[in-house]
């Protein structure tokens, strides 16, 4: 059972450091109060329950500064339940944390009428003192921008290479519309028609028979390894953007034959390179 503690300063990109450890299957909490994780870590230590086997959570300086003091205690508890405690710490220099709180113009946390955002940033260092003398890992993400703070968290905190990002593959008829909220529309009514073939009309793109009729074609054949070298081209220049879900249409005449067809080949090629990969077939009942 692991549970990963987040905390740092307001601005340092704790909230980007859960995010993606929730996108590589952590069970993830923000900004839980430490009384709470008390509790949560007596019963990630107790329980065998698969939601708590990989636990991430964020604590910060709204916690009692006195409640701070006891993260040690807390985490010598856990560990002696058997659990893997760690603590990531994320901090920057104060002139890009002001710059930060400047560009995106959000409160600091601490901050009031008579606490400027300077002195804040101040205060919550002294307050998280107790959390940084504990942690296991320190990040400072002065000069990361988020792509590289989301790698430096998969590997160092999560022990994750970058995640394969999950695939919705959809075959659809362009007579009943394109699909919407897609990343990816190909276009193969090009390609020769299975439907005009009367043994093969009432089948579909899933039959062995209509397989064997587009792959006898070698305008077929060059679409299917034209879309398939596309995506393996820039699939990964999506993942390295950190997108973790990717949607690819791809649509014929009536939905049935053709697109069918290049939905279950990609399906298999992208199986075959460890994504997960969900299909749906818009127009098949």
């Amino acid at each position: 059972m692991q549970l990963i503690i987040i905390s740092g300063l307001s601005g340092s990109g704790k909230s980007v450091a859960l995010h993606t450890l929730e996108d590589v299957g952590y069970y993830c909490i923000d900004n839980l109060p430490l009384f709470l994780l008390a509790e949560l870590a007596v019963t990630i230590g107790r329980s065998r329950e698969p939601i708590y086997a990989r636990t991430a959570v964020g604590i910060d300086a709204r916690n009692k500064p006195e409640d701070l003091h006891r993260l040690a205690d807390i985490i010598a508890r856990a560990r002696a339940l058997g659990v893997e405690c760690r603590v990531a710490f994320l901090d920057a220099q104060t002139d890009t944390l002001i710059k930060r709180f400047s560009e995106t113009r959000r409160k600091h946390p601490l901050t009031s009428a008579s606490l400027p955002l300077s002195e804040a940033i101040d205060l919550e260092r002294r307050f998280l003192e107790p959390i940084l003398k504990v942690a296991t890992l320190q990040i400072d993400t002065t000069h990361t921008n988020v792509h590289e703070l989301r790698d430096l968290v998969r590997e160092q905190v999560g022990g994750e290479s970058s995640p394969r990002a999950s695939i919705l593959l959809q075959s659809f008829g362009f007579k009943n519309g394109v699909p919407h909220d897609v990343d990816f529309v190909f276009d193969v009514r090009c390609l020769p028609n299975p439907h005009w073939e009367p043994t093969l009309r009432e089948l579909t793109g899933l039959d062995p028979a209509v397989a064997g009729f587009l792959e006898g074609r070698q305008e077929a054949i060059r679409m299917r390894d034209d879309i398939v070298s596309f995506l393996d081209r820039w699939v990964p220049q999506f993942e390295t953007d950190g997108r973790s879900y990717l949607t690819i249409a791809v649509g014929c005449t009536g939905g049935q034959h053709r697109s069918v067809y290049v939905v279950d080949w990609l399906r298999r090629h992208f199986e075959h390179r460890g994504h997960k990969v969900m299909v749906r077939h818009r127009e098949l009942p």
